[in-house]
């Protein structure tokens, strides 16, 4: 086999093999890729479909022929000897792809399993000397280079699992060898970092204990309790338990240095096909797909459960990534979402660190259509559990950057539709930051936070549409695929407020198909909303009557009460007072039930009084009309403001209403919601009989 030595526990490196340590050059940032997405498959082939997938987010056109230049690049460096034109021994062609025929022996990550495993058969001084030599194989995060692919991010996880176990099987080694001493200090260090790791507490407990130190081995029991228990939110685990109740009460077996069988935590996991012993039989293979799929998650999070402590800075972080993935699939999702974000939150803060914090708030990164809150009091909370944490992190610290950047587009999307100053300025600070640090996931946050502050007054749908258009182009480029979806339904909302049905049309579609294709199933929510529009816009007021009536059910149980309370009788109320029809009048007092309008009353009830023949009181509703939200219905709150004032004869208030709708001459009342209509903006602005 050809002599070339691999690393990746750490940035991806090849060496030649002949002695003298050489490190080859492997070029380019998509060669290391390459490179190391061959070593993930661990001698498997990667179709070079494949390949270009992993490589580009947008392949470009010539994709299959640059990883083939890559390929061939990789063969030069890695066999500078081999004659033209004969086959390669080392990167080779086989079917439709690539692989990488390394020896087990010669990639670190391979040979640290191996070690690791092996050292278990050994006696305790040579399992020592192995599990020393294959820590010091690490030079920083496995794969390091690539940390944000998804190729290689379970990977990752795996090694640093693996590694987390070999720094707890070196300090039980010590203890074994009479050695309490020398586990004490890496304990100490490995605890600091992973405080969640209940087999590393008891190990640092026992090896104080085995110095005579019972005091202070009762001293970290107690921390443990404190970090796992009061801070985590979970109790100590029985084994923590029953060791502090056997120091105090000095049992021997506690001074015999044998080697105790590590717990479930500590243990490797099963590995089949590779080398290693199998430690359980194989599960049976699943009869369907979607069985596969169950029991995959089922095991999943089972191991997550046993690996990870619950309440752990991991799990934290962890949960909130669940709970983000939890809200797109709508319902009770999102509404379960929503209740525990603000626990997650509070649970973070009494870290009273600024940094997981940040990432605990910043990590929900849920694409937002709708500018008006679901949850006021949660948003409020939030929004001021962000301030707390931007004021503890240094502003002018490059590595907060991007928490920071978080933090202000969290803090624009939870003020969507409130007025004053800080929405607009949290949204244009965490756009600027985002374009500055050039991070495509990053950039869409923002611009999502930039979206919810861009109803600050009417006539901003092309605004929207630029935003919208961004983020098509954007999140396709790289992935982004809710991001994607909510760039398509922002464009749909602005194009129908500019009066394009076509182009509304188009992306009412694409969002259809990607949020079938990728389970997303709000999205339907409002492209049915949107057809009910489409047919008041177009002159069909009945059909459109069917349609909003057929669409609220969507609304029902939907997670959403921001949209849906009010939402059908306000817009069955737009298309009767568009399309020239009766409304409802509102009943005497004491008379039969109201109407929920939800937040939009006040510019119903001018409608509904005149309907009913109390003019005066109708008068009095116009004139206690407050500035409408700045949300997508903002220009339809107006509308209607200047028609109940025109019915009413009030000049004052309906020049109020005019000068307000003005930069919305050229639309459509109301359609930049996506949702309804009152017909052209510039019916409102001209006296008509």
């Amino acid at each position: 086999m050809v002599g070339v030595v691999f690393g990746v526990l750490g940035p991806t490196v090849a060496f030649a093999g002949d002695g003298d340590g050489r490190e080859l050059a492997l070029k380019g940032p998509r060669h290391r890729a390459v490179l190391a997405r061959l070593i993930v498959a661990r001698r498997r082939v990667v179709p070079v479909a494949r390949l270009v997938e992993d490589l580009w987010t947008e392949p470009p056109a010539g994709a299959v022929g640059a990883v083939q230049t890559f390929v061939a690049a990789l063969r030069r460096a890695l066999e500078p000897d081999r004659p033209p034109r004969t086959p390669a021994r080392l990167l080779v062609t086989d079917g439709p792809g690539y692989a990488l025929r390394a020896a087990p022996d010669t990639v670190d990550a391979w040979r640290f399993e191996s070690a690791l495993a092996g050292a278990a058969d050994l006696p305790a001084p040579a399992a020592l000397s192995t599990l020393e030599e294959a820590l010091g194989w690490w030079r920083g995060p496995a794969y390091a280079e690539f940390a944000g692919e998804d190729w290689c991010r379970a990977e990752r996880a795996r090694l640093a699992e693996l590694r987390l176990q070999a720094v707890e099987r070196r300090a039980e080694t010590l203890l074994a060898l009479g050695r309490p001493a020398d586990a004490v200090p890496d304990l100490d260090a490995h605890l600091t970092d992973h405080p969640w790791r209940e087999n590393a507490w008891r190990l640092l407990a026992l090896a104080l204990y085995r110095q005579h130190r019972q005091g202070d081995a009762l001293a970290v029991l107690r921390r443990a309790r404190t970090v796992l228990a009061n801070q985590l939110g979970v109790d100590p685990s029985p084994h923590l338990r029953h060791l502090q109740s056997d120091i105090l009460t000095h049992s021997p077996h506690l001074d015999h240095p044998s080697r105790p069988a590590l717990d479930d935590q500590a243990q490797p996991p099963p590995t089949q096909g590779r080398g290693e012993r199998r430690t359980q039989p194989p599960q049976p293979a699943p009869d369907t797909a979607t069985d596969g799929t169950a029991q995959l998650w089922t095991q999943a999070a089972a191991a997550y459960h046993r690996t990870v402590a619950g309440g752990a800075r991991t799990r934290l972080h962890s949960t909130i990534g669940l709970l983000r993935n939890l809200a797109v699939t709508g319902g009770a999702g999102l509404a379960e979402a929503r209740r525990h974000r603000t626990a997650a939150i509070a649970a973070a803060e009494e870290f009273a660190d600024p940094e997981l914090t940040a990432r605990v708030i910043g990590a929900y990164d849920v694409p937002a259509i709708w500018t008006r809150a679901d949850d006021p009091t949660a948003a409020a909370q939030i929004v001021a559990a962000a301030e707390r944490t931007l004021e503890a992190l240094p502003p002018g610290t490059p590595a907060h950057a991007p928490a920071r950047c978080r933090l202000l587009a969290t803090i624009a999307l939870e003020t969507r539709g409130a007025t004053g100053r800080r929405g607009p300025e949290a949204a244009r600070e965490a756009e600027t930051l985002a374009r500055r640090l050039d991070d495509p996931a990053l950039l869409a946050f923002a611009l999502n936070g930039t979206f919810m502050q861009s109803c600050t007054r009417a006539g901003l749908a092309p605004r929207r549409d630029a935003i919208g258009a961004e983020l098509v182009e954007l999140s396709a480029r790289h992935g982004l695929v809710t991001y994607e979806v909510l760039g398509h339904l922002i464009r749909l909302q602005a194009r129908a407020a500019l009066g394009d049905l076509d182009a509304a049309d188009h992306h009412a579609a694409t969002a259809d198909h990607l949020a079938e294709r990728h389970e997303l199933p709000l999205v339907g929510v409002f492209t049915e909303w949107y057809g009910a529009l489409r047919l008041s816009a177009t002159g069909q007021p009945a059909a459109a009557e069917k349609a909003y009536r057929a669409a609220a059910t969507r609304l029902e149980g939907a997670g959403m009460p921001g949209l849906e309370r009010g939402l059908l009788p306000f817009a069955l109320l737009c298309l009767r007072v568009t399309h020239g029809h009766p409304v409802d009048p509102a009943p005497e007092p004491g008379q039969g039930p109201r109407p929920d309008w939800g937040p939009y009353r006040p510019w119903a009830e001018p409608f509904t009084l005149l309907e009913a023949g109390r003019r005066a009181e109708a008068r009095t509703a116009l004139r206690a009309l407050p500035e409408p939200s700045h949300d997508l219905l903002y220009e339809a709150c107006c509308a209607l403001e200047a028609e109940a004032a025109r019915r009413l004869g009030d000049r004052a208030a309906l020049e109020r209403a005019r000068d307000r709708l003005r930069p919305a001459a050229a639309e459509l009342a109301g359609a930049g919601s996506g949702l309804l209509t009152l017909g052209p903006v510039e019916r409102y602005l001209t006296d008509r009989r």
